[in-house]
């Protein structure tokens, strides 16, 4: 641990250092230009591989179903981009890609990842693709072995492409594990939050962008993204930005609210291993406590809104999805899909809400045994209101579509706990304009706010005097 620093500087060749400054501040923009790629050339290598350009497909028999419980006039017109059409089977696939060029271009043996995700099978595949040896770290066990199906399936995917996996019980040790096999091997790190992780989801903004333009007539109203550990949202607004693309950007998350996603106990009470409020909480109000010492995903400079869904409404929209389009996906897009499905039906009919992502399924993903899971871990599972469920102790689906809404989480209290959690850093001295101005457009707020709210937190966490 003490030689984090230079084991991560020899694993990615980023010199993180050379991008801080002042106090918290450091330089974003020049972070993310460290990738090396300007757009083009990061679509010229997508392409090479037969990554991107996913089809994006209007669903409308969903569409049909949202206007049939929406008011009059209300419920816009759903599409979704299929990203499951990527090699692996997910948006993951354009992150990879870089990753594994980057390793390739210059001249590491093999590609890590430590990831229980989509990314590890994406990796894996790019670097099969290549001729590139690579190890996925899993965090997939609570303390008497017992595996989530749906990281299973994901190691076994990890394995199909000739990957080595190896898996470890939920805890601290998978951060040492990583540099602990970096160090062996000398192998590159693809860290999901370093500027090629971004670089590469940017395409998928671009693309959303020109092919609703192309197929609705209109550039999208509003684009749902599933928010777990941020780059989904950073990389595809960034794309929406380099497109003019005015779109609300909406991030939608699991409710897992009152589970520990680092505790043994509640590890397994849980049904959806990404695209929670586990991960979507803390990356967004401490983006920096990941493996390398600055992360290029910085959700909270670019979410507008922020929907949670239950896991119940997840599972429900699935079967729809399945059902009346004809579309068997997994579960993380279907996230974001059951929070576009509420959201447009406040819309009105002409406008165009757009999902994001989709994903492939495979037998631990699918529905049935997740819920069979759960009801092993003693989770009860019910049909009912979803806004009664209790993570961790009920998955209640849906009686009916009308019973999917919006549900808001207030960003200006996920803003304030970003901003108390740099105080242990920042200390007592007073903050620079400097400063101000790069909080600012770290929360989304005003020079003036930020001045206000941090002097709130800095008078809260210093306590009675």
């Amino acid at each position: 641990m003490g030689r984090r620093s230079q084991i991560i500087t020899n694993a990615t060749g980023i010199d993180y250092p050379a991008f801080e400054r002042d106090g918290l501040t450091f330089d974003y923009e020049a972070l993310l230009r460290s990738a090396g790629h300007d757009l083009a050339k990061t679509i010229e290598i997508q392409h090479a591989a037969g990554v991107g350009m996913t089809p994006l497909l209007e669903l409308r028999r969903l569409t049909d179903l949202a206007r049939s419980v929406a008011p009059r006039g209300k419920g816009a017109r759903i599409f979704v981009k299929d990203e499951a059409a990527n090699p692996s089977g997910s948006f993951k696939d354009r992150r990879a890609v870089l990753a594994v060029h980057e390793a390739v271009t210059r001249g590491y043996k093999g590609i890590i990842a430590a990831t229980s995700g989509n990314y590890g099978a994406a990796v894996a595949s790019r670097a099969a693709a290549r001729g590139l040896d690579c190890i996925i770290l899993q965090e997939v066990f609570d303390s008497a072995e017992v595996g989530q199906p749906e990281i299973l399936e994901k190691g076994r995917k990890c394995e199909a492409y000739g990957a080595e996996v190896q898996q470890v019980t939920v805890g601290p040790e998978l951060f040492y594990l990583l540099l602990l096999v970096l160090e062996e091997t000398g192998f590159f790190s693809a860290s999901l939050y370093s500027p090629h992780a971004i670089a590469g989801i940017m395409t998928l903004g671009t693309e959303l962008c020109a092919q609703t333009r192309e197929i609705a007539g209109r550039l999208p109203d509003a684009v749902v993204i599933t928010h777990a550990g941020g780059g989904n949202v950073t990389g595809t607004a960034l794309g929406l930005k380099h497109s003019a693309c005015p779109a609300t950007i909406v991030a939608a998350s699991v409710d897992l609210t009152g589970l520990h996603m680092a505790s043994d106990h509640d590890f397994n009470r849980k049904s959806f291993t990404t695209g929670h409020t586990g991960f979507g909480i803390p990356f967004a109000t401490k983006p920096d406590r990941v493996d390398v010492p600055r992360n290029a995903a910085r959700p909270l400079r670019f979410i507008d809104r922020y929907l949670l869904v239950s896991q119940g409404e997840v599972f429900y929209m699935t079967e729809l999805l399945a059902r009346l389009e004809g579309l068997e996906r997994g579960p993380a897009g279907n996230t974001s899909l059951a929070a576009a499905f509420a959201l447009a039906t406040e819309m009105d009919e002409d406008q165009v809400v757009v999902v994001q992502e989709t994903e492939y399924t495979g037998a631990g993903k699918h529905p049935n045994a997740q819920l069979a899971f759960a009801r092993s871990r003693g989770i009860r599972i019910e049909r009912g209101d979803p806004a009664t469920e209790v993570p961790g102790a009920s998955i209640i689906i849906p009686d009916g579509p009308s019973q999917i809404r919006c549900r808001d989480l207030d960003l200006d209290v996920v803003r304030r706990s970003y901003l108390h959690n740099l105080i242990p850093e920042h200390g007592m001295r007073a903050i620079t304009e400097r400063e101000l101005q790069f909080l600012s457009e770290e929360t989304k707020w005003s020079v003036s706010r930020v001045r206000d709210e941090w002097a709130i937190s800095h008078k809260s966490a210093s306590g009675p005097a």
